[in-house]
């Protein structure tokens, strides 16, 4: 089974930084939408930001501005750099990896931002 893995996260303090990294092996990764979703306790897992094979980025607007998602298809690797941290960025975070109707999921990683 194929399955991204993530690693970054932790505690930081609000307004402060974390970088997330997604490495995904065994696929075309370069075919593949990359993205990073995350689920708070008691609230449904939402999309953060996303970047297409080409490059193409979206991001929620909660996040738009602070947070910056990027790629590396030489690696297999996918990032989430995370400025300007809130409380409300605490979440469990998941990369995730798309192309056509095969979706996979990391099994994700905790960000605390404490205030």
């Amino acid at each position: 089974q194929v399955q991204p893995v993530e690693s970054g996260g932790g505690l930081a303090q609000a307004g402060g930084s974390l970088r997330l990294s997604c490495a995904a092996s065994g696929i075309i990764y370069s075919t593949y939408t990359m993205g990073w979703y995350r689920q708070a306790p008691g609230k449904e897992r939402e999309l953060v930001a996303t970047i297409t094979s080409r490059g193409r980025t979206n991001y929620a607007d909660s996040v738009k501005g602070r947070f910056t998602i990027s790629r590396d298809n030489a690696n297999n690797a996918a990032y989430l750099e995370m400025n300007s941290l809130k409380p409300e960025d605490t979440a469990v975070y998941y990369c995730n990896a798309h192309a056509g109707i095969r979706y996979l999921w990391g099994q994700g990683t905790q960000v605390t931002v404490s205030s």
